[in-house]
């Protein structure tokens, strides 16, 4: 198994609005060596794509699953897959 992963995450509940995009790119910068963004999607929910060492995305997982988060998560959608590239740090979009 590779050590390098893509992470892609769907998070539900009161997640737009709150600040969850900046404070997940803090923490994606925070645990370091991530590349990918965080965006709000059209039906409430905040996207996470991050890719860079396997054990780094599931700590921003374990972060996104977590009370530390601000809003309040009801549930996280996980894929996982190989890195695709293409990312220039962790974006806000």
């Amino acid at each position: 198994m590779s050590d390098e992963a893509r992470l892609t995450a769907w998070v539900r509940g009161r997640v737009q609005g709150v600040g969850f995009r900046w404070f997940t790119r803090a923490n994606a910068l925070e645990i370091g060596e991530l590349n990918g963004f965080a965006r709000n999607t059209d039906d409430g929910r905040v996207q996470v794509v991050a890719e860079g060492p396997r054990e780094n995305c599931h700590r921003l997982l374990a972060w996104l699953n977590s009370a530390d988060t601000p809003g309040r998560v009801e549930g996280v959608t996980e894929i996982w897959d190989t890195p695709r590239g293409g990312y220039d740090g962790f974006a806000i979009r």
